[in-house]
């Protein structure tokens, strides 16, 4: 079975949603400019793609990627769309890679997009005809697990489990801020990000971190539910909404050797579990594991991990259940500094984790991240 490699990658600066430098910008153009620059960057002839597998959460249930697709000139590549919530974009690469080790492709290009700035609103209609807002629920919507609460769902129910502080989740994200902040002003992210072009010039940095962001400065935030005794969540320590596309070109091993492209990273395996909707934020303390076991790997073997941070109490309560060194986990931030757009989310993970192990002249990485709906996912690279 041939090894699918990573040849590429490409992603936008995330950008503050509904506020920031994305506002006017939909999925399917920040997909454009990812995809775009993935297959410039490849180097790769159009011809020679097999596959678009395009991540899309929030964004009508289409398929974004056959739009873009046709949009670059490529029309003899097909699209296909995913959507497993937060865990999205990084289930693309895998369904990429997956059909890669198979056989059945040698070139796929995989990832995410997502406009939370333009995300579409659905209407149904009720008993008596009238059409009123509506969204799918991600799980069934109980007392302890409300399907649109994810404060609650994810992130108190999370910290309740594991008895954690609202210094505890404080701590995490100023950390995380702090990480983001150092990968920004040591140009960490450049080789990594494909600026935006607006009206108003190139957009090229992240704009989600704060400089800044102390625990005492988190401190003096209100929780988002006071009626909670114990409540930990905060603006501060939970991710935003956020712009952003990221895209990863898959090759096989085959493939690369013979048209000379440089493989960035091989991909080991990959993992998706499924947990109680009211255990949402635990899904990484099952999707880990999984992964390690399938890659023939320990904890002890990996350099680096990144735990996405729908909100802190999750990576918390994952280096805290697994034992995991923490620092050794988003060392270059990641959802409650650098943003979470949805669906490219575990795209932008896969990139940064690529480019951060190359730097360190690290080997293995893993990432993971919980889903909505009482999911985990993840994925252990490794630098080849």
């Amino acid at each position: 079975m041939t090894d699918a490699v990573i040849v590429a990658t490409a992603r936008t600066p995330i950008g503050r949603a509904r506020k920031g430098s994305l506002v006017d910008v939909d999925a399917f153009q920040l997909a454009e400019v990812a995809v775009g620059a993935v297959l410039e960057r490849s180097g790769v002839d159009a011809a020679d793609v097999d596959d678009l597998v395009l991540a899309e959460s929030f964004q009508g249930g289409g398929v974004i990627g056959r739009n873009v697709a046709v949009r670059l000139g490529l029309d003899s590549v097909p699209a296909v769309a995913v959507n497993r919530h937060c865990a999205s974009g990084l289930t693309a690469v895998a369904n990429a890679a997956a059909s890669v080790r198979a056989g059945m492709d040698r070139m796929v290009l995989a990832g995410g997009t997502e406009s939370m700035s333009t995300q579409p609103m659905t209407t149904k209609p009720g008993p008596d005809g009238t059409q009123s807002w509506w969204m799918s629920e991600p799980n069934p919507s109980t007392p302890d697990a409300p399907a649109f609460d994810m404060p609650i769902t994810v992130g108190e129910n999370t910290a309740r489990h594991l008895g954690l502080t609202r210094r505890d989740v404080d701590e995490w994200a100023a950390y995380s801020q702090a990480r983001a902040i150092e990968s920004i002003d040591n140009g960490w992210f450049v080789d990594q990000i494909v600026p935006v072009e607006l009206a108003t010039g190139s957009f090229s940095v992240d704009e989600h971190p704060r400089r800044g962001t102390t625990v005492e400065s988190l401190a003096g935030l209100p929780v988002l539910r006071p009626d909670l005794e114990g409540a930990t969540v905060t603006a501060g320590n939970a991710a935003g909404l956020n712009d952003a596309a990221a895209v990863v070109g898959v090759a096989s091993s085959d493939f690369a050797a013979a048209h000379g492209l440089a493989p960035l990273a091989r991909i080991r395996s990959w993992s998706a579990v499924g947990v109680p909707p009211a255990l949402t934020g635990m899904g990484p303390t099952g999707a880990i594991p999984k992964a390690l076991e399938r890659a023939g790997l320990s904890l002890a073997d990996i350099d680096l991990f990144e735990i996405n941070e729908a909100f802190c109490s999750v990576p918390v309560a994952t280096v805290r259940s697994l034992g995991i060194d923490p620092t050794i986990v988003n060392v270059n931030g990641s959802g409650a500094s650098l943003g979470h757009p949805i669906a490219a989310t575990g795209a932008r993970m896969l990139i940064t984790m690529v480019h951060e192990l190359r730097r360190r002249g690290a080997a293995v990485g893993c990432i993971s991240m919980c889903a909505a709906g009482g999911m985990g996912a993840a994925m252990v690279v490794e630098i080849v």
